[in-house]
């Protein structure tokens, strides 16, 4: 468990091999914490290939940030395509996992043109899953 607030912020370019380096510096990020690894890993691959294929812009880079407290791992991955807000009955088993792996999670408008798709997981207790998600623009 940690004792106070960190973060770790990257800009990555919208390719599918980005998506994939987003879970692997997850991974790497949350073991030098001395963090849980796999729920968090699977939720960033999910978010992270939803920017990549659902939020992708040409020549525009989606950004992931993860930041911990003692109690919750908040996971933030924005893309470019604020006109594109995912809803659990979309297609695809992707916000299915989030929502099954994170104790809360949501969307909010980011930087203009662009949204945040975050998810809450706890680091206190296991995920139980759906406790409280929120789909919603904050």
């Amino acid at each position: 468990m940690i004792p106070q607030l960190v973060d770790f912020q990257v800009q990555l370019s919208a390719t599918p091999r980005a998506a994939r380096l987003a879970r692997l510096l997850t991974v790497e990020q949350l073991r030098g914490w001395g963090l849980p690894l796999v729920e968090p890993a699977h939720v960033v691959a999910e978010l992270a290939a939803n920017a990549v294929t659902h939020g992708r812009v040409p020549g525009r880079d989606f950004r992931l940030a993860l930041t911990a407290t003692p109690e919750t791992l908040l996971i933030e991955v924005a893309d470019a395509r604020g006109d594109r807000i995912p809803r659990i009955r979309d297609a695809g088993r992707g916000l299915v996992i989030v929502e099954a792996l994170a104790d809360r999670w949501g969307v909010r408008e980011g930087p203009v043109p662009g949204k945040v798709v975050w998810a809450e997981v706890s680091l206190t207790c296991p995920a139980a899953g759906s406790r409280g998600s929120a789909i919603r623009r904050a």
